[in-house]
């Protein structure tokens, strides 16, 4: 039996060629097969063609393998979809239509039912006009009023009072140090004057640096960054502050501490100030500004610098390094959001570095106490393990420097600062010895003076 194989093909642009080839024929006979190549070189056949036939004939004689159009599935909400639904059907208010005027006579289950239905949904309608109303206000701007039982508060957020009381009692400590006789009145004038000053400065600080503060977490709850207060009454309590501060230590006291006391408020809000996003140099500009207090506290008392006035003023100036270099390493990425300048996060190994010379230089500082007939001698031996101690942590600063080391630091020098002086205060010369002393040397150099021709 002979099988025919049939093809057919569609409109091409030489026309519609139709031929049927039997299978022996084909074998048998194979210059019927090279006639046929010729053909189909004259009607222009090419491989495309011959492909486009083997898929005609695939998808005739086979029916379940042509393609079909399956059906989309449904996509996976995800959860984050889910949950806006969810929140879509939570905002949605089901208003309740009023009754109709007609007077229709409910029983008392039914009365219920109806009471317990429109009570749910008056305190859902409630609910969210009270958030809508609480997001619209948070969307829109507030004009803060000043009261006046906030008044006090924010002025002491102002001239950060924590700051103020530490000057003050540095500054106390200092004219408690001098070896002169106490004098009352002169160190509550002094302390007040001293105490008006760094309110000034702060406040003058805080004015200067508001756009730069609102991007740190430390200071963006200040009260210009919140706008408690407004900048012209922070000038107006910076001046009111600066003027009388300054004249009650130049008046009252004596020119040198009220000159020291107007220079510590220019460093201050001037140099200190600017720098701090300038150069790592304001740590030591602010270090200079915080070793000025003791020293006018020795002036306040004693109205001369003396030996003992540039000691205080070296111990303060040390203990700074240790205190804000500490505090500052874990201040990192507040300081680098404010655009701060400073070296922990510039110069993070020169911070270590610097921290543990001036842990160091305190013992040095206590040993010369004695020397320059400060202190006793039992000062520099009984300050001994203090400053050990803290020379020990700002070695572990320096060599581990995280930031469990960096406030261990910190925290041992808010106690540091106020034993050493303590102790320094309880071995300070009395004042018998000083005139002893003095007599002495009037003694002698009279008797030099009398051997002299």
């Amino acid at each position: 039996a002979e099988e025919e194989l049939v093809c057919d093909v569609l409109s091409f642009p030489s026309g519609l060629l139709f031929w049927q080839l039997k299978k022996s024929g084909v074998w048998q006979a194979p210059c019927q097969a090279v006639c046929l190549g010729h053909v189909a070189k004259d009607r222009l056949i090419t491989f495309q063609y011959f492909n486009f036939l083997k898929r005609m004939y695939v998808t005739q004689c086979n029916r379940d393998l042509s393609q079909r159009a399956k059906p989309k599935s449904d996509s996976v909400a995800s959860p984050l979809h889910e949950l806006q639904q969810l929140d879509q059907e939570k905002k949605v208010i089901h208003k309740i239509r009023p009754n109709s005027p007609v007077y229709q006579p409910l029983s008392e289950p039914s009365r219920r039912n109806e009471m317990g239905e429109t009570k749910p949904a008056a305190g859902a309608e409630g609910l969210v006009a009270a958030v809508r109303a609480e997001a619209k206000e948070e969307r829109q701007w507030k004009e803060m009023k000043l009261r006046l039982d906030d008044l006090p508060g924010i002025l002491a957020r102002l001239s950060k009072i924590k700051l103020t009381a530490l000057v003050v009692s540095t500054a106390s400590a200092g004219f408690a140090m001098a070896p002169v006789p106490f004098d009352l009145t002169c160190f509550l004038l002094a302390s007040l004057g001293t105490g008006l000053a760094s309110c000034a400065a702060n406040s003058i600080n805080q004015f200067f640096e508001v756009p730069f503060d609102s991007n740190m977490n430390r200071t963006k709850n200040r009260p210009l960054v919140r706008g408690q207060i407004s900048p012209l009454l922070t000038v107006c309590f910076a001046a009111c502050c600066a003027v009388p501060g300054i004249a009650l230590l130049a008046l009252a006291v004596n020119p040198l501490t009220g000159a020291l006391g107007a220079f510590n408020i220019f460093l201050y809000t001037c140099c200190y100030t600017p720098l701090k996003r300038m150069s790592i140099a304001n740590t030591w500009v602010g270090a200079v500004v915080g070793a000025i207090p003791p020293v006018m506290g020795w002036t306040a008392a004693t109205g001369s610098l003396d030996a003992g006035a540039l000691l205080l003023g070296g111990i303060l100036y040390s203990w700074q390094f240790p205190h804000f270099n500490a505090l500052s390493w874990g201040l990192r990425e507040d300081y680098s959001r404010g655009g701060y300048c400073m070296m922990s996060v510039t110069h993070p190994g020169l911070c270590r570095r610097v921290a543990l010379r001036h842990c160091l230089a305190l013992l040095g500082l206590s040993a010369a106490a004695p020397l320059l007939d400060v202190t006793t001698w039992t000062f520099p031996v009984v300050a001994l393990p203090l400053n050990l101690y803290i020379s020990y942590l700002g070695f572990r600063f320096y060599r581990a420097a995280d930031r469990s080391s960096s406030r261990k630091l910190f925290f041992c020098s808010l106690w540091h600062l106020p034993l050493l002086l303590l102790v320094m205060f309880t071995c300070k010369k009395s004042l018998l010895e000083q005139e002893d002393k003095d007599l002495l040397g009037e003694s002698h150099g009279r008797a030099t003076e009398m051997r002299l021709p």
